[in-house]
């Protein structure tokens, strides 16, 4: 055999070795090291190297857009139709409009917080379809760490299935009229909070209030009354705390002449007062805050977006209910579990109608059940006349 030749078979051996064609031959010592190092590798191993150059998707490919908004710093998700990424931008508060001016229309979708209304009709207005979805239908979406990019990237996956829900973007009209029980709620706790302090500083001194906003104007004498073993340093700042609750109590009734004001003027909130249990209050509020009555395939949907129908823990073909969800629009929900408590008292201090559902209902239920149990019926009936139109007729009694 010539050199060249025995050169040739030598390599092939070498070749043999390092692509696995000769398992069963031992390696030669050289090749094993001492034991302690590891094995050399050899100075004519051929190192092969594969490159993998990915397509970059066009802007004008993207279908759907993840942003997760914030103060200032803006976090966008880019995909296609499959789902694949196009791009990911970080853009400050004043690029957010410019960058999707030069977007194609497609399917923008952001979690229904804080300014998602407000970005949600500025990007309506340039042309894009626009979904908010509640944060809970988002969350099991991220993967792993959370920050802004990979929220950005969540939004966009849950905008993409084809059984997720998504809140409406509200008008400015309609938020407007939200502000203003918003701002009634957030005075009536201030009140609550004033008339407890008030209880709990004269309790200090042997003075014993009962609850309730009934027994505010007598708490208030009994602060002024110079008979009252009250020390003066107390009673003055005590006769602070009061100066501040007959203040608040001006401005809720400020708000709830509003309230009333609105609730004349517009013909739907008249209609939905025709309801036991609904007043001005909470015909305005339903107005307002909830969205289209189109939203909802039933009546029975609206009260589970409320929060007024049983938790379902059901397994093996065996339903199990419990309690009332408490879900959706907690302020909604308040208010008719408050009309329905009038509407249950009254008919416990005078009688219900013979053969109705609600004597039949009192006559063998716990009161509080059948209060929420109202409660969910009002909310069923008010969908109903959003979506059917007309008032509310009481139903005949089953002799």
């Amino acid at each position: 055999m010539s050199r060249s030749a025995s050169r040739e078979c030598d390599a092939s051996a070498e070749l043999g070795w390092r692509h696995g064609e000769r398992e069963n031959t031992p390696l030669p010592m050289s090749a094993l090291g001492d034991g302690v190092d590891a094995p050399r590798r050899h100075l004519r191993a051929r190192v092969e190297v594969f490159t993998h150059h990915s397509r970059e998707a066009s802007v004008g490919e993207v279908s759907t857009v993840g942003l997760d908004i914030a103060k200032s710093i803006f976090q966008a998700h880019g995909a296609d139709a499959a789902g694949e990424v196009v791009f990911r931008k970080k853009l400050g508060r004043s690029r957010l409009l410019a960058f999707f001016s030069g977007l194609p229309p497609c399917v923008v979708a952001m979690e229904a917080c804080a300014g998602a209304h407000h970005w949600g009709r500025e990007l309506t207005r340039l042309g894009h379809t626009v979904r908010l979805i509640p944060p809970a239908y988002v969350k099991p979406f991220v993967k792993r760490q959370k920050n802004d990019a990979a929220d950005a990237e969540a939004i966009c996956e849950a905008a993409q299935r084809p059984n997720m829900r998504f809140t409406p973007v509200k008008d400015e009209a309609q938020q407007a009229s939200g502000v203003v029980f918003r701002a009634r709620d957030l005075l009536v706790r201030q009140r609550t909070q004033t008339i407890n302090a008030l209880r709990g500083h004269l309790a200090e001194y042997g003075l014993a209030i009962p609850r309730g906003v009934p027994h505010v104007a007598r708490m208030l004498d009994r602060i002024e009354d110079p008979e009252e073993a009250l020390p003066e340093a107390a009673r003055a700042i005590l006769r602070v705390l009061a100066e501040s609750l007959w203040s608040l109590q001006a401005q809720i009734a400020v708000l709830d002449a509003e309230i009333g004001r609105r609730a004349k003027a517009d013909p739907i909130a008249r209609r939905l007062m025709t309801i036991p249990g609904v007043g001005p209050i909470t015909a305005t509020a339903i107005i307002a805050l909830a969205p289209a009555p189109e939203t909802f395939r039933a009546g029975r949907h609206f009260a589970a977006w409320v929060g007024l129908t049983p938790r379902q823990n059901s397994t093996g073909g065996k339903q199990r209910l419990g309690a009332i969800t408490r879900m959706g629009e907690r302020t909604l929900r308040r208010l008719l579990t408050i009309g329905a408590s009038a509407v249950v008292k009254q008919a416990a201090l005078r009688g219900a109608p013979a053969g109705s559902w609600l004597a039949q209902m009192l006559a063998r239920k716990p009161r509080m059940l059948v209060t929420v149990a109202l409660a969910n019926k009002t909310a069923r009936i008010v969908w109903a006349l959003l979506a059917r139109g007309g008032v509310y007729r009481a139903p005949l009694a089953v002799a």
